[in-house]
C-alpha cells in the first residue's frame, strides 16, 4: 500500500505531534498513528511468519519499510523520546533489509531515549545495534563482499557507552578492522594512519575477547604497518631532498642571471 505525499505527509504531521503529545503523558490510544502503524506491523508479521528463507525475509522487510517512513521520520523529528514498538521494530528490519544508513539514524534517536527493546528480542537495545551490524559486516566480509567502513564506525561510536557483553563488543571492533585488510595489494596499500587505527580495533578485540579470531588479523596488520611506515618516511624524505635541490638550483640561477655580461669588443 504506497502512500501518496500528501498521506505521507498527514502521517508525519501527525506521528510527530502524537509523539510530542506522549511525552507530555495527554495522548489517546484511540486511532492514533501509533495505533494504526502497530496494525500495520502486525499485518506484515503475520507475512514473514509465511517465508522460510532469511534472505526472503529481508527482501520481504526492504520492501515493507518505506511504508513507516512518514510516521518514523515524525517520531524522530519530534524528538520526544517514549517506548514506541514501531520504532524499534522498523530499525531492526532496517538492519536485516542492509538499510544501514536508515538504521542508524533510528539509532541515534533510539539510544538517546532509552528506548527498550520488545521482550521477543532478548537483548539491550545497545547491544543489539552493535551485534548487529558487527555481524552483517563480518559476513559480507567473508563472502567477499564491500561493506561501508563508515556504517562500522558510527556503530562503534553509537554504542560506545551501552552496557553489552564484551564478545558482542569485540565483533564490532574486528569487523573494523578487518574492513581495512581487505582487498590489500601491494600497488594499493592502506595508508599508516588507516593501518594504526585497523591495528589499534584488532587490538582492541582482542583484549575484549581473546578468542575473536582477530590475532592474525592484528600480526598481518602490523607487518603492513611497519612496511607503509618506512615507505612513507622514505617517500617523504625523497620529497624533502627535491625539494632542497630544485630550491638550490633555483638560487644558483638567480645568482648565474645576476652577474654582469661581457663586453663585446
Amino acid at each position: 500500500m504506497a502512500n501518496s505525499p500528501a498521506k505521507a505527509h498527514r502521517s508525519r504531521v501527525l506521528a510527530a505531534l502524537e509523539a510530542s503529545q506522549k511525552a507530555a503523558g495527554s495522548l489517546r490510544a484511540e486511532g492514533t498513528e501509533f495505533e494504526r502503524h502497530m496494525l500495520l506491523l502486525q499485518e506484515h508479521r503475520l507475512r514473514l511468519k509465511q517465508i522460510q528463507s532469511d534472505e526472503g525475509k529481508a527482501t520481504y522487510k526492504a520492501g515493507a519499510l518505506h511504508e513507516f517512513a512518514p510516521y518514523v521520520e515524525g517520531v524522530v523529528q519530534a524528538d520526544a523520546g517514549g517506548e514506541d514498538e514501531v520504532i524499534t521494530t522498523v530499525m531492526v528490519w532496517a538492519i536485516d533489509a542492509h538499510q544501514f544508513d536508515a538504521a542508524l539514524w533510528v539509532a541515534d534517536y533510539v539510544l538517546r531515549h532509552g528506548l527498550g527493546m520488545p521482550d521477543r528480542f532478548r537483548r539491550t537495545t545497545g547491544c543489539l545495534i552493535a551485534e548487529e551490524i558487527a555481524e552483517a559486516a563480518l559476513s559480507a566480509q567473508t563472502a567477499g563482499k564491500e561493506f561501508d567502513g563508515s556504517v562500522i564506525a558510527r556503530a562503534i561510536a553509537l554504542t560506545a557507552e551501552q552496557d553489552m557483553p564484551d564478545e558482542v563488543r569485540a565483533k564490532l571492533h574486528l569487523a573494523s578492522g578487518r574492513n581495512v585488510l581487505r582487498n590489500v595489494t601491494d600497488e594499493n596499500p592502506p595508508s599508516a594512519e588507516a593501518l594504526a587505527l585497523c591495528v589499534a580495533d584488532l587490538k582492541r578485540a582482542i583484549e575484549l575477547h581473546g578468542a575473536c579470531g582477530g590475532k592474525k588479523d592484528l600480526e598481518r596488520a602490523e607487518r603492513l604497518l611497519k612496511k607503509q611506515t618506512a615507505a612513507e618516511a622514505s617517500a617523504a624524505d625523497k620529497s624533502d631532498t627535491s625539494k632542497d635541490e630544485g630550491s638550490a638550483q633555483q638560487g644558483s640561477a638567480e645568482s648565474t642571471a645576476g652577474e654582469p655580461g661581457q663586453a663585446s669588443g
